[in-house]
């Protein structure tokens, strides 16, 4: 598929998981991919899965100002535009009762899930969006849907990026199109706590009988960047194996 070809997307989080899956994708539909991440090593080898022609790769904090100038301004120097934006970096560092949650790693936690996507929103549509048009998807997560035990700060900061989603859709229509997908458990490192040494039994709960993959991620964020989705903003599309059927989060 070509469908991409001529366009230029930066990935946030996507030296693995979901983040690296979009990547794929991407590149694999015909665009070029900045991807970022915190760590060189890993970025270095992804790029190098991805081909050095079609990809380049900035190392740094998602939430901090000068990285997501870098981020940019690579995109633009590298491939000469920006039309895709993907926010998937997030972070859950704690498991436990939101009523015991260190407030410290609430901040933290709102400052990379929400505002630096908000920030990496601006900046993309400042530099180049504003001007030229282009798509954004925000990964979100069903923890944002409805109340999820044990990480619940990190379902409040998906359930923010879903309402982030809808303020930008309506304030950046109609050349711009903002929305978000919400998996469920996806195999991934970052989701690891979730279902390692168990994925048979959690996977049980799924009417599809399976955990997520990244591929099954990417397909769908594709989707909402490219023309087929051409009539669709500030939608948060449920990416879930059927789980929240069942009434699960």
């Amino acid at each position: 598929m070509t469908r991409f070809s001529g366009k230029v997307a930066i990935v946030t989080g996507a030296s693995r998981g979901i983040g690296l899956g979009v990547a794929e994708r991407l590149v694999a539909d015909g665009a070029k991919v900045v991807i970022t991440a915190r760590k060189e090593d890993a970025l270095k080898e992804a790029v190098a899965g991805l081909g050095e022609d079609n990809a380049t790769f900035v190392a740094g904090a998602a939430d901090d100002a000068e990285h997501q100038d870098e981020a940019i301004a690579t995109a633009i120097e590298r491939f000469g535009r920006l039309d895709f934006l993907v926010n998937n970096t997030g972070i859950n560092p704690v498991y436990g009762p939101m009523i015991e949650m260190d407030l410290a790693a609430a901040e933290k936690i709102f400052r990379v899930n929400v505002l630096s996507a908000a920030a990496w929103a601006q900046k993309a549509y400042a530099a180049a969006l504003k001007d030229n048009g282009g798509a954004i998807v925000n990964i979100a997560s069903i923890a944002g849907l409805k109340p999820a035990p044990m990480i619940g700060m990190y379902g409040a900061s998906k359930s923010a990026v879903i309402h982030v989603t809808q303020e930008l859709a309506l304030e950046l229509a109609p050349s711009i199109r903002v929305n978000a997908v919400a998996p469920a458990v996806v195999k991934t490192r970052f989701a690891g706590a979730l279902y390692e040494g168990r994925e048979e039994e959690v996977a049980s709960a799924y009417p599809m009988k399976r955990l997520g993959s990244p591929e099954d991620i990417a397909s769908v964020v594709a989707f909402l960047l490219s023309e087929d989705a051409a009539w669709v903003t500030g939608q948060t599309i449920t990416i879930d194996g059927g789980l929240t059927l069942t009434g699960g989060v």
